[in-house]
């Protein structure tokens, strides 16, 4: 465990697998902590040097003032391979953690061999959507949104089959600092990323759930439409398809991140 050191203050990292392997930076979604991946770290370090960070707002990291800028985000996530040693990484966001790929993409081209875009879009919402919820979390706190975000983000049957599980995700979510959510729900909604995509040129994996509420498959056809070259898979699973479809998930990356076919064209 370590902390990149930013100019206002540390993002917490932590690394796991072998030294040696290719370096695969993740990031999170919003509303969630390093511990999103849990469930696909093991499949993903028998291959990879996994690094995995506590987004601004979030977790272990520094809880700044918003609103958050995307750019601010995806700076932090440079700042964490420049903590870690690693010139260049393999990427695989969810949701916020894809927009955040996607920045790096488009503005850090040089330190980003491939991408994996999971359960995102490069223009996700209505800035009315999210102006709302961010007012309910300024008025009520995190705890008002709570079973909201938890049938967006996981199917109902999942929801009856894990509920360890899903309290956990419960937690997680009601001790997010209000200030950190609203922060990086700025950054999100005021993201539009449709046009600026385009500039992308490392191999791109899009990642759908087929039964998405907060990131519909649509959206990631979009992605993969826009971005030459790139490929899609879609799981079954809602928002967070990496804790409902472990195993597919944790495949479909590996399998694209280390195939030297898989390429653009």
């Amino acid at each position: 465990m370590a902390e990149a050191l930013t100019a206002i203050g540390p993002i917490w990292y932590q690394e796991d697998g072998p030294a040696d392997a290719p370096a695969l930076l993740l990031s999170n979604s919003l509303g969630t902590t390093a511990a999103l991946w849990d469930r696909v770290l093991a499949s993903l370090t028998t291959r990879f040097r996994v690094i995995r960070y506590d987004t601004r707002g979030h977790g272990r990291s520094v809880v700044t003032p918003g609103p958050y800028s995307l750019a601010t985000l995806g700076a932090d996530a440079v700042a964490v391979l420049d903590a870690a040693g690693v010139g260049r990484a393999h990427c695989c966001g969810v949701s916020l953690g894809g927009l955040t790929g996607m920045w790096l993409g488009i503005h850090a081209p040089e330190r980003i061999d491939r991408l994996v875009l999971a359960n995102t879009g490069a223009l996700v919402g209505t800035a009315d959507i999210w102006n709302r919820r961010i007012a309910v979390v300024e008025a009520e706190g995190m705890t008002a949104i709570v079973a909201q975000l938890l049938d967006r983000w996981f199917t109902p049957e999942f929801q009856a089959e894990n509920p360890d599980t899903i309290a956990m995700f419960g937690r997680m979510i009601a001790l997010v600092p209000p200030t950190g959510y609203v922060g990086a729900a700025a950054a999100v909604r005021d993201a539009d990323l449709r046009e600026a995509i385009t500039a992308i040129g490392a191999p791109t994996l899009v990642i759908v759930g087929a039964r998405d509420p907060a990131t519909p498959p649509a959206l990631g056809e979009a992605i993969r439409a826009t971005i030459a070259g790139a490929r899609l898979i879609r799981l079954d699973a809602a928002h967070l398809s990496n804790v409902e479809q472990p195993a597919a998930f944790a495949r479909a990356v590996t399998d694209f991140l280390l195939n030297p076919e898989t390429t653009h064209g």
